[in-house]
C-alpha cells in the first residue's frame, strides 16, 4: 500500500520545470511535421548559368569552330628553322595582297589581321632589334600604342573605344611578310612536316619626296593563335579559274607560297646578307640551305640513295627460291646486271614460256638500301 501511494504522488505532482519541458517538446514536433518554407531568390538577382563555351577566349572558340593542324611536338629528333621572305609581287603570293582596300566583305590578309588585333581578337607582338620573334606576354604590344608609333590616323568615342577608317589601314603599303618555317622530323609519325610558326607584316611606304621608304617590320603574329581565324579566309587560288578557290591557312599549311631564306637560326645569330657580299653569292647560299633540307628528307626515305656518300645498291636475283646477292660492282655493272634481269622477263612474257616450261629458272630484281 505505501509503494502505490508514493508513486501515485509522483505522478499527480510533477515539478513545473518538467511540465514547461514537455510542452517545449511537443512544441517543437508540431513545428516539424508543417511544410518546410523555401526561400527562392527573385529573378532579377538569379545569376544566369554559363555553359562551357561562355569561358572560353575568342581564339579558343575559334579553334574548335575552325580546327587546324596540331602544334609541332617539343621532342622530334630533328629540326631546321628558317626565315623566309614573301614577296606579295610574286604570282604565287599575290593571292594575300588584293584588294588592296576592302572591298565590301573581301579584304586583303593584312587588313584582316589588323582588325583582329584591333578588337583584341589575337595578339601583336613587337619586332624586337635582333629580329627575333618574342612571342611573350610581356612584348604584346596594345592597339592604341600600336597606331602612334606607325602614325595611323584613328579616332576616339566618348567611350574610350579606337575607331581606324578602312582608308587609313595601310594594306596597300604591307607589300611582303617574314615568316618562320619549321621543318622537322617526328619520329613517332615518322614523317616530314614543314611549318609556319610565326608571321610579321612588313610595311614599305613612299616618303614625302615620292621615293620608297625601307622595309618596316610592323609586329610578330602567332601563327598557332591566328590560324583559326584565317581558316575562314578564303582566297582565289589560281589566275585562270577564278571559281577555284582556298583557305588561307590551307594555303600557308601546304606551303603554296614562295618565299626565299634571309636568316636562319645559327649560333652566330647572322643573316645571310652578313656574309654573302653580292647577290650571286646571297641565292648560292639560300640554294645550298634548301639543298641541305631536301637531301636530308631523301636520304631518309631513300629518294636519292646513290647520291649519298657511303650509301650501297645492290642487285638482289631470285633464282627458283634462293637468293643470289651480286657481287660489289660499280654503278654502271649494276644497272647493266638490273636491266639484264627485266629483259629477260620481258622476253619470258612475250613468248610464254615462262607459263609452258616449270623447270625455266624465274629471275626478279629489287632494290635494297644498306
Amino acid at each position: 500500500m505505501l509503494s502505490i501511494m508514493l508513486v501515485a504522488i509522483a505522478t499527480v505532482a510533477q515539478p513545473p520545470a518538467r511540465v514547461r519541458q514537455q510542452a517545449n517538446k511537443e512544441a517543437d514536433k508540431n513545428a516539424n511535421t508543417q511544410a518546410p518554407v523555401v526561400n527562392r531568390p527573385s529573378s532579377a538577382t538569379t545569376a544566369p548559368k554559363k555553359s562551357a563555351t561562355d569561358a572560353l577566349t575568342g581564339t579558343s572558340r575559334a579553334a574548335l569552330e575552325f580546327p587546324t593542324q596540331g602544334a609541332m611536338p617539343e621532342d622530334v629528333a630533328w629540326r631546321r628553322d628558317v626565315y623566309k621572305v614573301l614577296d606579295l609581287a610574286s604570282d604565287r603570293n599575290a593571292v594575300l595582297y588584293f584588294p588592296e582596300e576592302p572591298q565590301g566583305d573581301k579584304m586583303n590578309l593584312f587588313t584582316y589581321l589588323f582588325k583582329l588585333v584591333m578588337r583584341k581578337d589575337i595578339k601583336a607582338y613587337e619586332y624586337t632589334i635582333d629580329g627575333n620573334e618574342n612571342l611573350t606576354a610581356k612584348n604584346v604590344m596594345q592597339p592604341k600604342e600600336m597606331l602612334t608609333r606607325f602614325e595611323i590616323n584613328f579616332e576616339t568615342n566618348a567611350e574610350g573605344k579606337i575607331r581606324v577608317d578602312n582608308s587609313d589601314i595601310p594594306s596597300a603599303q604591307v607589300k611582303s611578310y617574314y615568316i618562320k618555317e619549321s621543318t622537322y622530323y617526328d619520329q613517332n609519325t615518322a614523317q616530314f612536316h614543314t611549318q609556319v610558326t610565326a608571321l610579321c607584316p612588313v610595311r614599305k611606304g613612299i616618303d614625302e619626296f615620292g621615293e620608297e621608304e625601307a622595309p618596316t617590320p610592323l609586329f610578330w603574329l602567332d601563327y598557332a593563335e591566328i590560324s583559326p581565324y584565317l581558316a575562314k579566309v578564303v582566297l582565289m587560288n589560281s589566275n585562270y579559274n577564278n571559281a577555284a578557290q582556298i583557305s588561307a591557312d590551307d594555303y600557308f599549311t601546304t606551303n603554296q607560297y614562295d618565299g626565299k631564306i634571309y636568316k636562319t637560326v645559327n649560333l652566330q645569330g647572322r643573316v645571310l646578307q652578313n656574309y654573302c657580299e653580292t647577290d650571286s653569292a646571297l641565292k648560292a647560299e639560300q640554294t645550298r640551305i634548301e639543298k641541305e633540307i631536301t637531301t636530308l628528307q631523301d636520304h631518309v626515305w631513300g629518294k636519292d640513295s646513290s647520291a649519298v656518300q657511303g650509301d650501297t645498291v645492290d642487285v638482289v636475283i631470285v633464282e627458283e627460291g634462293k637468293t643470289k646477292k651480286a657481287s660489289k660492282k660499280g654503278k654502271d655493272d649494276k644497272e647493266s646486271e638490273l636491266n639484264s634481269s627485266r629483259a629477260q622477263l620481258k622476253r619470258e612474257r612475250t613468248t610464254g614460256s615462262a607459263k609452258s616450261s616449270s623447270s625455266q629458272p624465274k629471275f626478279s630484281a629489287r632494290r635494297q638500301r644498306h
